[in-house]
């Protein structure tokens, strides 16, 4: 199964694809999405108690989002979806469809982990 990766060129986010790297955006905007360009793991006491096998030694850990997305790849059927959306934002939005769906995913990654 082909796999496409994340890469960063000339502050545009693109994810490669079938044919050829796919704009997301500015990384400006993903990281104004997220929180700015370092996000710090940690766990509520909710998580704590609700999944008490849970490992957490993590907690503290402080990740660059930049390096995060460079470790994300996707597939094809991602991919082809992220491209059928408009990479302009709708008139007042500041996320495009096609960056909401990339942040979707950084956001699931960063709370996560990559798998």
């Amino acid at each position: 199964m082909t796999r496409y990766e994340t890469h960063v060129e000339e502050g545009t986010v693109y994810v490669g694809g079938p044919d050829g790297p796919l704009e997301v955006g500015p990384l400006d905007a993903v990281l104004d999405a997220v929180g700015g360009p370092s996000w710090t793991i940690s766990y509520s006491p909710a998580e704590r108690e609700r999944h008490p096998e849970m490992d957490t030694s993590d907690a503290g850990l402080t990740v660059d989002v930049v390096d995060m997305m460079h470790t994300m790849t996707f597939g094809e059927r991602f991919v082809e979806t992220m491209a059928a959306h408009p990479v302009e934002p709708p008139e007042n939005d500041e996320l495009s469809p096609r960056m909401g769906l990339f942040v979707g995913k950084l956001l699931d990654n960063l709370e996560n982990g990559v798998d």
